[in-house]
């Protein structure tokens, strides 16, 4: 395998990283405020649908994009009112949530089937990476590839380095004491479950209308599920999100590439090779969980009821 292609499966890796990157930045604000959104997968369908369904009608990709926050905020909305209001069990809701938006993405999809978007996102051309083509792959992406990385930077200086960052924090951490300093966990919890599902809304309309722009029937395939070992592997911090993200996107394309190189492996086994990393990842996070104690969130997915402790 040559520089050539090394370089390109990494530039592919990025690109298929980054939906999960979206999706894996909205979950750790979620779960570091101690909100475990099991509904990543059906959010991320229903962004698709709605950002192709709307980039079709309108013509205009970024419509789409506005739709699909809208639409997830909603979404997002109805899933902190269960889990944090009615303090519902959040596996279950979020279970329950994925099949209910799975059902109804392919419901409303079916319309779409094989219509062509007119404007999806397209790779920006960098004219000064004529004299190294060989880079072009890496830094020749998208607009929102660039997008999630600068998200990335500013969600990791928003968790440590601002003091709603710190109330964040000390929601999932100690809501008691948050409670106490007059700060309302149930407003904090509100705001990063709906912000974490319109970054896995926006992570779906990556899929739709720039990764592969059409509507597929279950085109997230098991992505949001993904994100949750993403998440562990990251161990709850937005920096490290990008590496995780990225890691599984370089797998994906080198699946791809080594059945296009002719190895005599099945091309099944070749498609389920990328999704043997979070199961490696989810027993490396429960390894160093023994052995250095797990820095999870304290109140992960425990439902607050002022006045506990």
């Amino acid at each position: 395998m040559d520089l050539r292609t090394i370089l390109w499966i990494i530039g592919m890796g990025i690109t298929a990283g980054t939906p999960l990157l979206y999706a894996a930045i909205g979950e750790v604000l979620a779960e570091r405020c101690g909100v475990l959104n099991l509904g990543l997968e059906g959010l991320m369908l229903m962004g698709a649908i709605t950002g192709y369904m709307f980039a079709s009608l309108t013509g205009d990709k970024w419509i789409g994009i506005l739709a699909v926050i809208v639409i997830s905020a909603l979404l997002g909305a109805i899933l902190a009112l269960l889990m944090v209001t009615y303090r519902t069990n959040q596996v279950a809701t979020g279970i329950a949530f994925t099949i209910f938006c799975t059902g109804l993405s392919a419901l409303i999809g079916k319309p779409y089937i094989g219509v062509v978007a007119t404007d999806t996102f397209k790779k920006i051309r960098m004219p000064f990476l004529d004299g190294v083509p060989m880079l072009k792959p890496i830094f020749e992406q998208d607009i929102l590839v660039y997008i999630a990385v600068i998200l990335c930077i500013a969600a990791w200086f928003f968790v440590y380095k601002t003091k709603a960052g710190l109330h964040l924090r000390a929601a999932g951490d100690n809501p008691a004491t948050l409670d106490s300093l007059g700060v309302s966990v149930y407003k904090v919890r509100y705001i990063y479950t709906i912000v974490g599902s319109i970054l896995a809304g926006i992570a779906g309309a990556y899929l739709s209308l720039a990764y592969s722009p059409s509507w597929i029937e279950g085109m997230a395939a098991g992505r949001g599920w993904l994100t949750i070992a993403l998440v562990n592997f990251a161990l709850w911090k937005p920096q490290n999100t990008i590496t995780g993200a990225y890691l599984f996107g370089i797998f994906y394309a080198l699946s791809y590439r080594l059945e296009a190189m002719g190895i005599a492996v099945p091309s099944y086994f070749l498609r389920m090779f990328p999704y043997v990393l979070p199961l490696v990842i989810l027993i490396l996070v429960s390894w160093r969980a023994k052995q250095k104690g797990s820095i999870a969130p304290k109140t992960l997915a425990v439902p607050y009821l002022r006045g506990s402790k």
